[in-house]
């Protein structure tokens, strides 16, 4: 019999050493038959996965979510039920870096959840802002490419990044949100989480109420600088998850309050923002926040590639109460989530541990690369022979009312524009020493690399924001490069912008 702390090989059998393969002689060639060094050889070159497109770089963490309020006015959603606690998986992540870079770039962060309901998997996909850079699934693709690198020398490139954002206007909002203090949060601990997106939720009388979640993290938002984020890139590139880690592993278990923001059913029809769009927000003195329960992480991973790496979050995962908006940009990524999941780790990543449902799967789906649940006749769907079957009184929460409601959603409204609410944010909510440091940290954004017609547009874009923000990041932009080539400055430039024209 083996003993526990004796090395076998994956089909649990003894190995005789851990360092030396099987040879002719003591110096002699390797044997073919040394199935225990084919193994780890094997093993080794197929451990990687493909990293995720965006939020490759990441970690997590394992706790509950405990309902503190009575919501069930509003949905019946078992896992927002009175007294309901469950198990929850949660990931942060940045979005452009790949898997080895640092966590301290100035990035929105990922904020994913995984609820373990009595009703099957739920999950939240969402971020450390909410809003988002687009609204249409179309340009996805395209804005994180914009983000990545180039396909010439490999680098990212901020003038590729601002030919884009100056390209799509309604990016505004988040662009402010990412150039001010919440681009870089201190840790994940020190950060809040938003679904961005508008659900659905529907009560157990059939009532229809439009949803966007706000967790509060309850250890207050804390923010890097950029010079204190650029310092511990270099120091510690994986700053955050470390963070993160050390703080559960001595007993200071991170939470977060969350809240919703209800708006009834056919409000929708006439709000003077379209309350779908992705790149917006809902005031809170429209639709004031409501408490629903804490979440609180307490259990480390133990092994962050089976329980972190192949975690597949998705928001077509959606459990009865809960369902989808007409936000395009949602029902776009119903679909990527699970695709990008079926390539990355096989068609049947919802058997893994980290992914699986904790309540009984009764499904038709069967083979396909590395099935390990056992499939039983009959196989389709409808049969006779004794198969589970739908349950009609599960109607899922639909939005299947006049097409009307979703037409005029998408029609310009009375402040619909996508530089109000950037504009808003920067002269209402933003403090002096805010508006400084936005200033600052756009300016140095732009002074790497970025060409003169994209710093023009880039002038006009944050001009269409706040007018006085265009000109003190044009300022900024035109002095710094001044203080690089006097000569330029003194002779005069053609390719100045139209602010010193004015002047």
């Amino acid at each position: 019999m083996t003993r526990p702390d004796h090395t076998t090989t994956d089909a649990g059998i003894p190995v005789e050493s851990d360092e030396h393969s099987l040879t002719i002689g003591p110096d002699g060639p390797i044997l073919l038959h040394d199935h225990y060094l084919i193994e780890q050889m094997a093993q080794f070159n197929r451990e990687r996965v493909p990293e995720r497109q965006p939020h490759a770089k990441g970690s997590g963490a394992f706790g509950r979510f405990e309902v503190t309020a009575d919501v069930s006015a509003y949905t019946k959603a078992a896992v927002f039920q009175p007294g309901t606690t469950t198990e929850v998986l949660a990931r942060f992540s940045t979005v452009a870096g790949e898997r080895g870079s640092p966590d301290t770039w100035r990035d929105p962060r990922g904020f994913a959840l995984k609820f373990y309901t009595s009703e099957g998997v739920y999950d939240m996909v969402g971020n450390n802002t909410p809003v988002f850079f687009i609204r249409d699934p179309l340009k996805f693709q395209h804005f994180i490419r914009s983000q990545k690198r180039r396909a010439d020398n490999n680098l990212r490139d901020h003038d590729m990044q601002w030919d884009f954002w100056t390209l799509s206007p309604e990016s505004a909002h988040q662009v402010t949100w990412l150039m001010g203090d919440r681009g870089i949060p201190r840790t994940w601990r020190h950060m809040n989480g938003y679904s961005s997106h508008t659900y659905l939720w529907g009560n157990a009388g059939g009532e229809r109420f439009w949803v966007k979640y706000h967790f509060k993290t309850d250890q207050g938002v804390e923010f890097f600088t950029q010079d204190e984020a650029d310092q511990m890139a270099s120091a510690d590139t994986d700053y955050h998850t470390r963070d993160l880690f050390e703080a559960i592993d001595r007993g200071e278990h991170p939470s977060w309050t969350l809240h919703v923001q209800v708006m009834p059913f056919d409000d929708a029809k006439t709000y003077r923002f379209n309350p779908f769009d992705l790149t917006k927000v809902w005031p809170h003195g429209d639709y004031p926040l409501i408490e629903v329960g804490k979440l609180t992480l307490d259990r480390n991973p133990t092994d962050h590639h089976t329980e972190i790496e192949q975690a597949a979050f998705e928001p077509n995962n959606l459990v009865p109460g809960i369902g989808a908006s007409p936000d395009k940009m949602l029902l776009g990524r119903m679909f990527a989530y699970a695709d990008a999941h079926r390539y990355r780790i096989g068609a049947n990543y919802k058997q893994l541990p980290v992914n699986a449902s904790k309540s009984p799967v009764h499904s038709y789906s069967k083979d396909g690369a590395m099935r390990y649940t056992n499939v039983s006749d009959p196989v389709y769907a409808p049969n006779s022979k004794g198969g589970p079957r739908a349950d009609p009184e599960r109607q899922p929460v639909g939005w299947h009312a006049d097409g009307e409601m979703v037409r005029t959603a998408y029609t310009l409204r009375e402040q619909d524009d996508d530089w109000g609410q950037a504009g808003t944010m920067v002269r209402e909510v933003l403090g002096d020493a805010e508006r400084e440091r936005l200033v600052d940290n756009i300016v140095g954004h732009l002074l790497n690399g970025v060409s003169e017609p994209v710093l023009h547009r880039a002038f006009e874009y944050w001009r269409n924001v706040d007018k006085n923000l265009g000109d003190s990041i044009e300022s900024g932009v035109r002095a710094k490069q001044d203080e690089k080539d006097p000569k330029a400055a003194n002779q005069g430039n053609p390719a100045r912008s139209s602010m010193q024209d004015k002047a």
